[in-house]
């Protein structure tokens, strides 16, 4: 068993970004407003803590809509219960980021 991870806020923010449906890192970037330099190093960090999970999406569907592939993240249980204590730890998180958003992918 983990022991807690204090996250810092950017870290928190990111946390929260992606539990609200904002799954790859540019999509993180655009609601954030944080520099690539920040979000993809935190990435990391998170991926390394055992926060967030990450999966590249098909070629195929990269290719079909012309663009590189995407990295997809998502909170693990160890992820949620630490965005859990980071809400806690501050309480404006959660305004911060749009409510989910609906996506047909």
């Amino acid at each position: 068993m983990h022991s807690p991870v204090k996250l810092s806020h950017t870290s928190a923010l990111i946390l929260q970004t992606i539990s609200q449906g904002y799954c790859y890192g540019f999509d993180v970037m655009d609601v954030t407003g944080l520099p690539s330099g920040t979000v993809y190093p935190a990435l990391r960090r998170l991926e390394r803590d055992e926060l967030v999970q990450s999966k590249w999406e098909s070629e195929a569907l990269a290719e079909g809509q012309d663009r590189p592939p995407r990295k997809y993240y998502r909170l693990t249980r160890l992820g949620n219960g630490t965005l859990a204590g980071a809400v806690k730890r501050y309480p404006l998180l959660e305004q911060l980021t749009p409510e989910a958003k609906t996506r047909s992918r």
